[in-house]
């Protein structure tokens, strides 16, 4: 090397420079591919995405073969470095040129290469992992025996230092759809983030209350039920005795109906159209509940609490609707849980689900407690309200405005606080 004349020996040195920036974008672009993309690649058949796969399924020997190339070629050019300047002006320049390799190395060869790397992965890796494989073959013995004492070294701190940790837990999963922007339609990540809700929610949470369960008391007279049965809005009714404590199944208004139009039915013969009711334990997950009621082929489920007094009634339906947003039309005579105002306020019905609220208005309503609106007032006062008091509840004012004995019939929900103040302050 001594004997070789100056402009061959930068010539060398940049050549070696190339080699350095070569494994340092290598060693980048690979740890910065995105793993689901290349997987589906390397499945439709891309050459360079299986070399590159091949690579990342052993890390440890990926690492060794970039370090110990990256670790070869800048050690060669500080030696190449320090010959250089001894041809050119002794020893008092070996300090300069140094200095002056040190910054190359560290822009041409390193921050650069790096940057490149990470902003375009698959342009630096995929033709990267043509020379890397090859390399891995040639050098596998000083790799083995580096990745060895390396390996070793990681056992005395981790029991399982092989454990993979590539698969992605819920809320990682929830950050992927929400950041796919324009991968996914708007319309599809509402969907998908919906069937990941579902294992966070119980049917509690979706359930009809009892309060609003419409149902056939069978002790009724003949005439009152055949007025039910033709002018309910709704497929399926529950029928009891007296009260909905005392549930004895469930009727298919439309199966009914046929004997019913035929003059064909009577309060003896309705039973034959009634069906074993299907109960539902209070915290039931939805997705759970979801798959009971294939297996079982039901539409509708009865919940029930630990004493087995009924709590609600969760439906297909409204499982559904949790995952693809409102489908149903709403029944006829059926009055809207909110009614916009002009100052930006919504008049809400008590019995309001806090979810439903949530969902088709964007608030940010407190989900983890009580599931309907009365529910939340009467929680946070701690006492039964009177029409004109006001709360506030995450910074949403809230005025109870009509009452109906111990409940809450409707209130008004104002523009979050802090919204609101800040759109004044801007104005002003």
């Amino acid at each position: 090397m001594s004997e070789l004349p100056v402009w061959a020996l930068f010539l060398v040195l940049a050549l070696l420079i190339i080699l350095s920036a070569f494994f340092s974008s290598s060693e980048t672009a690979m740890m910065a591919l995105n793993r689901y993309r290349l997987k589906n690649l390397a499945e439709k058949g891309n050459r360079s995405a299986r070399l590159v796969s091949f690579l990342l399924n052993q890390p440890d020997r990926l690492l060794g073969v970039i370090l110990l190339g990256n670790n070869l070629v800048n050690l060669s050019a500080a030696s190449i470095s320090t010959i250089a300047a001894l041809r050119i002006y002794g020893e008092p320049a070996i300090a300069v040129f140094t200095f002056v390799l040190t910054l190359v190395v560290l822009i041409f060869a390193e921050v650069a290469p790096k940057t490149l790397a990470a902003r375009h992965p698959e342009a630096i890796a995929f033709p990267a992992a043509y020379v890397l494989v090859p390399l891995l073959y040639l050098l596998y013995p000083f790799v083995w025996a580096v990745n060895l004492v390396a390996n070793g070294f990681i056992r005395l701190f981790m029991r399982n230092p092989d454990r993979s940790h590539d698969a992605l837990n819920q809320d990682e999963l929830r950050t992927v759809v929400q950041e796919a922007g324009s991968l996914i339609p708007k319309r599809h990540q509402s969907m998908l983030l919906g069937i990941l809700d579902l294992e966070r929610i119980t049917v509690e949470d979706i359930m009809v209350p009892r309060s609003a369960i419409e149902g056939i008391d069978i002790d009724e007279d003949w005439d009152e039920i055949a007025n039910q049965l033709t002018t309910s809005h709704h497929t399926r009714l529950p029928v009891y005795h007296g009260n909905l404590d005392n549930i004895i199944g469930i009727i298919h208004l439309r199966r009914a109906m046929h004997a019913l139009r035929d003059d064909d039915l009577d309060k003896d013969s309705l039973h034959e159209y009634i069906r074993p009711a299907y109960f539902v334990p209070e915290g039931t997950p939805v997705t759970t509940q979801l798959l009971n009621m294939q297996k079982e082929k039901r539409r509708m489920g009865l919940v029930v609490d630990e004493y087995g007094d009924l709590m609600g009634i969760v439906t297909l339906d409204e499982i559904l609707e949790e995952i693809v947003g409102d489908f149903t039309t709403q029944a006829p005579g059926e009055g809207r849980e909110f009614h916009p105002k002009s100052d930006d306020s919504y008049m809400i019905n008590g019995s309001a689900s806090i979810r439903d609220l949530n969902r088709k208005m964007g608030w940010h309503l407190p989900v983890d407690g009580p599931k309907t609106l009365n529910g939340l007032i009467l929680e946070k006062l701690e006492d039964i309200p009177v029409s004109g008091t006001t709360i506030l509840v995450d910074q949403y004012p809230i005025e109870v405005v009509q009452t109906m004995g111990a409940s809450v019939r409707m209130a008004r929900i104002y523009p979050r606080v802090s919204e609101y103040s800040s759109d004044r302050d801007s104005a002003a």
